[in-house]
């Protein structure tokens, strides 16, 4: 699509319809990756004193932008699917592009957490519940849906063979275990019956989402070995996987942690076995980041990567696996992990500057909204 200036009221009318018609599924990840930053910005890695205040504020301001970005994107996200649905099913059923549909409702879902990790600051318990309860409704739902609408487009498209097997696919996975952090807000508010029923589907989605990452881990890890690297604008999306993992880490002491009135005298044992298990996890965390470390490094001296929204998977996927770090840090009261986790976030904010500016510059120019 031509990014030339319009020249009459005709092209003027046409240029944003034809953009409305290209809308990217990726726009989401920038309300994910910004969220993040503020959720984890808001706990202040580190644990520095003389910085708690500027860690609240700098949480509370990425969570609002998150939300406006929300709100913005999220407009013509739905109005596409109403004025042009067969160019959004087609960007469904494509391999490459379908996954990214799952940042729709992984950005309604890190909205929730930050929105329970911040508002608590800024309004009261019950308008904090309300708000994370109806994204936790509408984003769970939309999240397991698209799990599976995607991957039932993969199993009945002849087209998909190994060189299709990108890192997005592990976005739908991702998103289904973060279904699980956004309900634990609610259990301290609800009757025990519904305490034990918001825990078990927190842990129903995030064996749906861990299982579902393990496949997908195993079919890129395939490809990888045995197949040329995917091309320089894929590079970013070999971050993705290192999303589930730190969620995942994260949900399983979260959740523990959540479920320890419904244990009974097994409270004890099942946050110690569950800290143990994220504590495995994130060390699979750690090869995953040095190897998309030093895969970045190789594409990089290839030349400069080519700038796409898919530049996005650089933020969350970190972020994520900084929350992780945080957490078992906290949880086994060991500096050197809290120490790490600051270094991940100030790497964190790095990224989503750089990401950011990028967009900035590719929206001014026009070429974010070419497809």
């Amino acid at each position: 699509m031509s990014t030339a200036p319009a020249s009459s009221v005709g092209d003027k009318v046409v240029a944003p319809l034809a953009r409305l018609r290209g809308f990217h599924p990726g726009w989401f990840g920038a309300v994910m990756g910004t969220a993040i930053v503020g959720i984890v910005g808001y706990q202040n890695p580190g644990g520095i004193g003389s910085l708690q205040d500027l860690a609240h504020g700098l949480g509370v301001a990425f969570v609002a932008f998150s939300a406006i970005l929300a709100i913005a994107l999220g407009v013509p996200y739905v109005w596409r699917w109403m004025k042009h649905p067969d160019a959004a099913r087609s960007d469904l059923a494509n391999p490459v592009v379908g996954a990214l549909y799952g940042t729709f409702p992984g950005g309604i879902l890190v909205l929730a957490v930050g929105i329970a990790t911040v508002g608590p600051s800024l309004w009261s318990a019950e308008t904090t519940a309300w708000l994370v309860a109806v994204l936790a409704v509408v984003g769970g739902i939309l999240a397991v849906a698209i799990g599976i609408v995607f991957a039932y487009l993969l199993f009945v498209t002849p087209a998909v063979g190994p060189e299709s097997v990108n890192g997005g696919w592990f976005i739908p996975p991702v998103v289904t275990i973060i279904v699980g952090l956004v309900l634990l807000p609610l259990v301290p508010l609800v009757s025990e019956p519904d305490a034990r029923l918001l825990i078990v589907i927190g842990y129903a989605t995030w064996g749906m989402g861990f299982a579902l990452f393990v496949l997908v881990a195993a079919l890129l890890y395939e490809r990888l070995v045995f197949h040329p690297l995917p091309a320089a604008p894929l590079a970013p999306s070999l971050w993705i996987g290192i999303g589930p993992i730190g969620v995942g880490s994260l949900a399983l002491i979260r959740m523990a942690q959540a479920g320890t009135g419904l244990w009974g005298d097994a409270a004890a044992a099942v946050v110690a076995v569950s800290a143990l298990a994220a504590l495995m996890l994130w060390g699979f965390g750690l090869w995953w980041l040095g190897a998309a470390l030093l895969l970045l490094r190789r594409y990089l001296r290839q030349g400069p990567l080519p700038y796409g929204l898919g530049w996005w998977a650089f933020t969350f996927p970190l972020g994520a696996y900084t929350a992780g770090t945080l957490t078992l840090a906290r949880y086994w009261h060991l500096e050197i992990l809290e120490a790490s986790a600051a270094v991940l976030f100030v790497a964190l904010l790095a990224f989503w500057l750089v990401v950011s500016l990028r967009t900035l510059d590719a929206v001014r120019s026009g070429q974010v909204w070419r497809r």
